[in-house]
């Protein structure tokens, strides 16, 4: 789908879509994460709240991992709003992805068990209570939290869950708008119906990153995350600036910044997690530390026999998960002009855009702690369908070993 312009900024617009999902929903509510996207979408929503003298809930899930800058400000958007809305500020245990350790690939924020190691302390109006929801578990995904907050939260009514995610931001997030295999909203494509109740809408969904920053210099009585000040100053350009727990695939990137930025808050985050201080020392690195750019093999080995290699180093269950993934890349390449097997390595310019397969990508997705081996055309799992696909695996791999015991 190509994007076609109207004769209305984006602001407008945007305000436009709030009065409209106001019209149409009695119950509303603001997934914020105290981003700069999610707070202008926050500001936008409350304005119009206010407005019509209603209420609207605010779902904070927080991941313990977070600069005080950002906990400061989204206590002071609570605080601000505190008249208009019903806030959801949830610590709890949720199992989150560490992107800086095969031997720790995920850990559990707010775990009890580990409650002396915490990062900070939970804030006063927080849910900490594990029985609060009736849907939890310890444990628990992010994103089925996500999705069963919501239909909690509907009550067998109709409800909005309004998300501060925009188009520009990535190729997934520009889907997640343009899809027309969706079911939507009164056919609104900024919407995607979850359940039967539950819709979400993505008020912003057309703003780039200079309008966010527009709207905070008009309205300068609106508070911003100032992180992103601190930030700027630090260097950052604004596609690198990142405010999630910090050791996701995609954010460990920004590790570094912490001791910069937040001395005193580093020191528990390299305690919290393992391998969270040498992932500060060398994301950055170009070669085989973390994967990135040019990587090289070492003496007398192939790709694939440095593949291997990689592998054996994992603990057991790391081990599992890649060797999974790289099955499943194998065959589905050998089934697409390849029943030789996949090379050693092909064209560096073709591997990188993933045109062709060849061992070198698989080091690549190894050295990298690619957990999701998106670097080989996966993309993330939803745990209980991933939990199924594992055991889906292990009967396959059992088949095969089988057949070929037949065969010999």
């Amino acid at each position: 789908m190509y994007k076609r312009y109207n004769e209305i900024n984006v602001y407008d617009a945007t305000k436009k879509r709030v009065e409209y999902i106001f019209d149409n929903f009695n119950k509303i509510y603001v997934s914020f994460s105290g981003g700069k996207d999610s707070t202008v979408m926050l500001h936008i929503v409350l304005d119009e709240a206010i407005k019509r003298n209603r209420k609207v809930g605010v779902m904070i899930i927080d991941l313990e991992g977070q600069y005080e800058y950002t906990i400061n400000h989204m206590l002071k958007c609570v605080d601000m709003y505190k008249d208009n809305i019903d806030l959801y500020w949830i610590c709890l245990p949720i199992h989150l992805r560490n992107g800086v350790s095969v031997y720790e690939t995920h850990w559990l924020c707010w775990d009890e068990d580990k409650k002396n190691s915490w990062i900070r302390t939970t804030p006063k109006q927080s849910i900490t209570d594990l029985s609060y929801f009736p849907f939890f578990h310890k444990g628990m995904e992010f994103e089925e939290f996500d999705v069963e907050f919501g239909k909690w939260y509907s009550n067998g009514e109709k409800v909005a869950c309004l998300v501060g995610i925009r188009s520009d931001e990535s190729l997934n997030r520009y889907r997640t708008i343009a899809s027309t295999k969706k079911e939507m909203f009164d056919k609104k494509s900024w919407s995607t119906k979850i359940d039967d109740n539950l819709f979400n809408f993505y008020p912003i969904y057309d703003w780039k990153t200079k309008d966010i920053w527009v709207y905070q210099a008009k309205n300068k009585n609106k508070p911003h995350n100032e992180l992103y000040d601190v930030m700027y100053r630090a260097g950052l350009t604004i596609s690198q600036m990142r405010i999630c727990q910090p050791y996701g695939d995609d954010q460990r990137r920004g590790l570094w910044l912490f001791h910069l930025i937040e001395p005193h808050t580093w020191a528990r985050v390299v305690a919290r997690v393992n391998g969270a201080n040498s992932g500060a020392l060398y994301i950055n690195e170009n070669g085989n530390i973390n994967g990135y750019n040019k990587i090289s093999k070492p003496e007398g080995h192939t790709w694939k026999s440095f593949a291997d290699l990689l592998l054996n180093s994992m603990p057991k269950k790391t081990q599992e998960h890649y060797s999974n993934k790289i099955y499943i890349f194998e065959k589905w390449w050998v089934r697409r002009g390849y029943p030789e097997g996949i090379p050693d390595e092909a064209d560096l310019s073709l591997e990188n855009a993933r045109k062709v397969p060849s061992y070198r990508r698989i080091c690549k997705t190894l050295l990298r702690n690619d957990y999701w081996s998106k670097g080989l055309g996966f993309s993330q799992h939803k745990s209980e369908a991933y939990l199924k696909y594992l055991e889906l695996m292990k009967k396959r791999k059992k088949l095969n070993v089988l057949a070929l015991s037949e065969v010999v």
